[in-house]
């Protein structure tokens, strides 16, 4: 069997406030194939986009990756100095789509001259051969490529988005994360974006890390699905196994609360409660303060990983 493409090993990133260590992503552990995709979902301050940024060493000060390994490529990129990582990883190796495109595109200059730049930059192209790929890239992903001479503001959300997916693949890496793709946009606009995601999947043979708290956008893409609560990874598993046989209690919540179009019709559900404050997080498994089934164990020690059935773990004391 070959090796993963990514394997994240204990990983924790904290920021160290005024306040106290805000442990954003505390101990978390995955692995990710070539060519497969991870979804991972969870409320609004669970950490996953503190972990998208992590994975690109991007993490914004106060916070740094204080613990773990991120293993890409049967190396261990934590360990790489700044120069090292920016020249050999990021955008090479590991591309990331922002959240927000229009906060990321620049709006002085031309979606061209943005997407020219990661050539010239990385592979020593002029402007003129750095412009004719973001030509290519532009078409790769549905824009008429005479776009590049457009600026951000010329061009609907869609576009924009699209626009930064087409940077996130300039420079054929690997491994995509993408970061909320879908926020702020309308319905049909999401679904040509996650059209988009499955097409480059299918033929570039991409590994993606999809984002979202949408279980139902995860859904037609993953092929594996990561379960976030309060910084930690709750479930993972195969996306077939999370969804047809949910075994976290905050897995089901979140399952509970999507509205079915087809199949037995049932009432909605919702999790009481807010999550919880990650400077001074409830002791043991930390989803226990919303949790009906949480026993007097779960409030003082925290549950550990266990496999309930082939690829399909939870942090659940039910189970243990």
């Amino acid at each position: 069997m070959s090796e993963p493409l990514l394997q994240v090993r204990n990983l924790k990133t904290y920021f160290y406030t005024l306040k106290g260590v805000v442990k954003a992503v505390d101990d978390v552990s995955f692995e990710l194939n070539r060519g497969e995709s991870l979804g991972i979902a969870g409320e609004s301050g669970c950490g996953k986009s503190t972990l998208a940024f992590s994975l690109i060493r991007l993490v914004p000060p106060p916070g740094k990756i204080a613990g773990g390994s991120i293993i890409f490529q049967g190396r261990d990129i934590t360990k790489l100095s700044e120069e090292e990582f920016r020249r050999e990883v990021r955008w090479q190796g590991i591309s990331m789509v922002f959240q927000g495109a229009m906060n990321v595109l620049n709006p002085v200059y031309t979606v061209g001259d943005q997407i020219a730049e990661l050539f010239m930059v990385h592979k020593g192209y002029t402007k003129q051969e750095g412009l004719k790929e973001a030509e290519r890239l532009l078409q790769m992903v549905g824009i008429d490529p005479r776009r590049v001479k457009s600026y951000p503001f010329e061009l609907s959300g869609g576009m924009k988005q699209r626009v930064v997916i087409a940077m996130a693949l300039a420079l054929s890496p690997p491994l995509v994360i993408a970061d909320e793709p879908t926020t702020a946009l309308d319905v049909v606009v999401q679904a040509q974006i996650m059209n988009l995601l499955k097409k480059l999947k299918q033929e570039l043979k991409t590994s993606i890390i999809l984002i979202s708290h949408d279980l139902s956008l995860i859904a037609e893409l993953a092929d594996k699905v990561a379960i976030m609560y309060g910084g930690k990874i709750v479930e993972y598993g195969q996306s077939d196994l999370v969804y047809n046989n949910p075994q976290h209690p905050y897995t089901k919540g979140l399952l509970g609360s999507i509205p079915r179009l087809r199949g037995e019709i049932k009432d909605l559900t919702w999790i009481p409660g807010t999550p919880p404050d990650l400077i001074n997080p409830p002791p043991g498994c930390r989803f226990h303060p919303r949790c009906p089934y949480a026993m007097d164990k779960c409030k003082k020690e925290e549950p550990p990983i266990i496999e309930v059935e082939k690829g399909h773990y939870v942090a659940c004391w039910l189970y243990a």
